[in-house]
C-alpha cells in the first residue's frame, strides 16, 4: 500500500513523519481514502511508538509507509514544537475513530473490529451499533490468532468498507502493510486498546486531564502496571533534546 498524501508534506519527529492536520483535516481525509480505490491505512503514534520506531526500521517503515500518520498524544505535538517544527493539534487514534464512525454512520459504510481478548471486540460491535445508527457492523474477531489467512479471509467475505485493527504497535502495522490489499477493504486504522475503551472495559481519562495534556498520568494511575511503558516518555523527550542541538 502506498503513501497517497507523500512524506514530503510531513512533519519529522525523530523519523517518524507526521501528516499536519486537525483533527477535522484527519477525518476528511479518512473519508476521501474510503471512497479512494486500494487500501489504505492510518497509524497513530505516541512517543513510546516513535522510541520503539527508532529502534525497528521495520517497524518505522511500516509507519511512516501509512496513508495517514497522525500524532496521538500531547508528547508528540512538545516534541514537534521543540524541534522548531510544530504540528497543528493532537489526534488521538481514538477520537478520529469516533468522528469517522460518525462518517461511516451518515454513509451507511461497514466496520469490521479486529483485536483485543475474546469477547471484548463483539461487546464493542453492539455498543458502536447503538451509538453509531446506520452504522453497519461486518464482523468481529478477537486478537489472539495465528494465522493471518483465516481472519483475512473473514474480513474479505464479510465486505467491510473499514477495519480497526487493534492488536497493539508496531504488529498491527505490520499486518496492515501486510494483509491491506487482501482484506478487500478500503481503510484500516491501527488504534492500539481502543476496543478496550469501545466495549467499556477501560474507561478513559475524563476531558480535565485530557485537556491539560495529562491523560498519560490519569492512565499510570489507574494501571501502575504500565509504568516500564512510561519511562519511554522522559527517553523521548532526551532523544528530542538531542535532535534539537543536532539541528541547530
Amino acid at each position: 500500500m502506498k503513501n497517497v498524501r507523500g512524506v514530503s508534506m510531513r512533519i519529522d519527529v525523530l523519523g517518524v513523519g507526521f501528516d499536519n492536520v486537525t483533527m477535522a483535516e484527519a477525518v476528511a481525509e479518512g473519508q476521501r481514502l474510503l471512497n479512494t480505490e486500494g487500501a489504505h491505512y492510518v497509524a497513530t503514534p505516541n512517543p513510546e511508538i516513535i522510541e520503539l520506531c527508532r529502534e525497528d526500521p521495520t517497524a518505522l517503515s511500516v509507519v511512516n509507509g501509512a496513508a495517514l500518520v497522525l500524532p496521538d498524544g500531547i508528547g508528540v505535538i512538545k516534541g514537534a514544537a521543540m524541534l522548531g517544527t510544530p504540528l497543528k493539534e493532537k489526534t488521538p487514534g481514538i477520537e478520529f475513530a469516533e468522528r469517522l464512525m460518525g462518517k461511516l454512520a451518515e454513509e451507511g459504510k461497514s466496520l469490521y473490529l479486529l483485536g483485543a481478548k475474546p469477547g471484548v471486540a463483539e461487546e464493542a460491535g453492539t455498543r458502536l451499533a447503538a451509538r453509531y445508527p446506520g452504522l453497519r457492523i461486518a464482523g468481529t474477531h478477537d486478537g489472539y490468532f495465528k494465522e493471518d489467512a483465516p481472519v483475512v479471509d473473514a474480513i474479505r467475505l464479510s465486505g467491510a468498507d473499514c477495519v480497526f485493527v487493534c492488536l497493539g504497535a508496531p504488529k498491527q502495522e505490520m499486518w496492515m502493510a501486510k494483509n491491506g490489499e487482501t482484506t478487500g477493504a478500503r481503510l484500516l486504522c491501527g488504534l492500539g486498546g481502543s476496543l478496550d475503551v469501545f466495549a467499556g472495559r477501560v474507561e478513559r481519562a475524563p476531558e480535565f486531564w485530557s485537556r491539560h495534556g495529562l491523560e498519560w498520568f490519569y492512565r499510570l494511575c489507574k494501571e501502575p502496571r504500565r509504568l516500564g511503558r512510561m519511562m519511554k516518555l522522559p527517553l523521548f523527550l532526551i532523544h528530542v533534546r538531542a535532535e534539537r542541538r543536532r539541528r541547530k
